[in-house]
């Protein structure tokens, strides 16, 4: 066979995709709204002869794994939903994200999934659909939604299976802190602690309190955060779990810092920062206040970040 007349190997597809870790719940906003942070989970992605994955960053030995990968396992999944061939595919990842948390490391991965899924497969869903099959393997849409959408998202998913979804970007200026503990916790065993019912002036209070969070970030009213992030639904149930919450919340409305919530289900708690203070004098009193405690989580400077 001449040089001419042998057959040209296709060319390898590959893509890249850059998603953020998220902060759910945000406080009283419970299963309903959450934030996108400047943390974020990078793949590229190129169709191959087999499964392989070369992982650096956080948590590398977890995103290496090719056996219950839940990305490639969601990869696998929707293409097999959708009839298409499952092609392998070589992933190089980078991952900033900390796993097991409540920092939305599962949503990411479902996303990433998917998301290869469309590219590989060719099919051309809506960001909504995106969106929508990523919550209904998670279960959690407000993670999902402001993991694709970027900034503050706010989701549900109606009776009939619709995804709805609202998508803000707050004004102002919000600087972060995220208290990483050493010690995950699974979402199956922060679930477990709450109760099966709840007594009126709660549920009120978390309604009030999630819209004036809502009006705290679409006019920029920090004023507004420091008694809107307060919860009754979650949190004081999820506490014992989480020992760095009754610790924080200590310093909510003390200088530079306006307030703390359990991000997502937790270990992990989300600060917000003044940003008319020091951050940086504000992240140094958190660490002496819980070294005090006898707690010495990682600190990590975070930012609320629009879609990639």
């Amino acid at each position: 066979m001449t040089d001419r007349t042998r057959k040209k190997r296709p060319k390898p597809q590959s893509v890249e995709i850059v998603l953020p870790a998220t902060s759910a719940n945000l406080g009283p906003a419970f299963d309903a709204a959450a934030l996108a942070l400047s943390m974020f989970l990078k793949i590229r992605a190129s169709s191959a002869d087999e499964f392989s994955i070369v992982a650096q960053g956080r948590d590398r030995e977890i995103c290496a794994q090719i056996e219950n990968n839940l990305i490639l396992r969601t990869y696998c999944e929707v293409l097999q939903e959708a009839r298409k061939p499952v092609g392998p595919l070589e992933l190089l990842i980078d991952n900033q994200i900390p796993i097991g948390k409540g920092c939305g490391s599962s949503a990411a991965a479902r996303l990433a999934g998917i998301a290869l899924a469309v590219r590989f497969g060719r099919l051309r869903w809506s960001d909504n659909r995106i969106v929508y099959e990523a919550a209904r393997r998670e279960h959690h849409p407000d993670n999902a939604a402001a993991c694709w959408m970027g900034g503050l998202a706010i989701a549900r998913v109606s009776e009939n299976g619709e995804m709805q979804i609202a998508h803000v970007r707050p004004k102002g200026q919000w600087p972060l802190l995220l208290a990483v503990p050493n010690e995950s916790l699974s979402t199956e065993d922060a679930r477990r602690v709450l109760p099966s019912e709840y007594s009126r002036p709660d549920v009120v209070a978390n309604i009030q309190n999630s819209m004036l969070l809502l009006a705290a970030f679409l006019q920029g009213r920090k004023d507004l955060l420091r008694s809107a992030i307060e919860d009754r639904i979650h949190q004081p149930y999820r506490a014992p779990l989480c020992p760095l919450l009754p610790a924080l919340k200590k310093l909510n409305g003390t200088r530079g810092i306006l307030g703390s919530a359990l991000s997502g289900a937790g270990p992990s708690v989300l600060i917000f920062l003044d940003p008319e203070s020091s951050v940086q004098q504000a992240g140094k009193r958190v660490r002496q206040h819980l070294r005090r405690q006898g707690l010495n989580p990682e600190l990590i400077h975070t930012k609320i970040t629009a879609r990639s």
